[in-house]
């Protein structure tokens, strides 16, 4: 198919965006890296009467650390973060993260503002926005908005952005020392959304786990936490028993939703399986006590609920 007929415009400026945005509302569309925009246009899901081109728009570009925080301006692509040595020393998460979007020509495009704006639940950044507990910066006429991610998501392909709004960058807070970090997503072939993925994050002290945030990918209608798992795994040592109790509470608290090819007991069991992977990997990395060892926890069994 073809997209409708649309007007187009390249503004060299943020501020040149925020008038037309004022003035057309949700008449307009903003491209960014376009590589999800473009889709829906061809396949008139989405007919703008006006499209807005962000690309040359140099206020929305640049990796940078302002304070505690890294930031990332929206035009960023998901090749320049994967291939960043700030993010993988400040943000390693989102260095774990970017190898698994889509394919290369891709990643070469897309935008990180684009993906947290379009808010796909399928999609790997807004759930990293979460486990990272990042906070999304908009801009309109209005002024500057700060929205923290867990208020920033708020349905299948809804934000809390309001028409009139631009992303302009997103923070996270830099990576502290004895924080640990994992991600990993199950997907039929490699570029392909995930089937169901994990953003996790936690700081562990003396073998103690504590603010511990899982981030799911693929299992609900937006980007989501488990806080029953999460409370089970705060203030515990990584034995045999809390990640075994973290899996059953993780089975009864999850509800995802089926695709075509994945039912909900079957996301269930995937997420199960994830969890545990991040957390041998950080025994690993850990190197918990040698009477705890991963040679144990691997024999964890994945009987429960379905």
């Amino acid at each position: 198919m073809k997209a409708a007929a649309f007007s187009y415009l390249r503004p060299r400026h943020l501020t040149e965006v925020l008038h037309l945005l004022a003035e057309h509302g949700d008449e307009a569309r903003l491209l960014a890296g376009g590589q999800t925009l473009l889709a829906t246009l061809n396949m008139r899901l989405s007919e703008p009467a006006l499209l807005i081109d962000m690309q040359v728009i140099s206020e929305l570009k640049g990796l940078d650390l302002q304070g505690n925080t890294l930031r990332i301006g929206a035009l960023v692509t998901h090749s320049a973060i994967e291939t960043s040595g700030l993010v993988a020393k400040h943000a390693p998460l989102l260095s774990a993260a970017a190898p698994h979007i889509a394919h290369r020509a891709i990643r070469n495009l897309g935008t990180f503002g684009g993906s947290i704006a379009y808010g796909d639940p399928a999609a790997e950044w807004p759930a990293c926005l979460l486990a990272l507990d990042g906070v999304v910066v908009a801009r309109s006429l209005r002024g500057e908005r700060r929205i923290a991610a867990v208020d920033f998501f708020t349905g299948l392909y809804t934000t809390e952005l309001a028409a009139d709004e631009v992303i302009t960058a997103c923070e996270v807070p830099l990576a502290r020392a004895g924080q640990t970090f994992a991600f990993s997503e199950l997907a039929r072939r490699h570029g392909d959304y995930a089937v169901v993925g994990l953003a996790a994050v936690a700081t562990l002290d003396g073998g103690l786990m504590t603010q511990v945030r899982l981030a799911w990918i693929g299992v609900g209608s937006m980007p989501m936490r488990s806080p029953a798992a999460e409370q089970v795994l705060n203030g515990q040592p990584l034995t045999v028993e809390s990640v075994s109790r973290a899996i059953l509470v993780l089975r009864d608290e999850l509800r995802p939703i089926a695709d075509l090819t994945h039912g909900e007991a079957a996301k269930r069991q995937l997420a199960g399986v994830l969890l545990k992977r991040a957390l041998l990997g950080w025994v690993r990395d850990a190197s918990v006590a040698e009477d705890r060892s991963v040679n144990t926890l691997t024999s964890i069994p994945f009987q429960g609920r379905p």
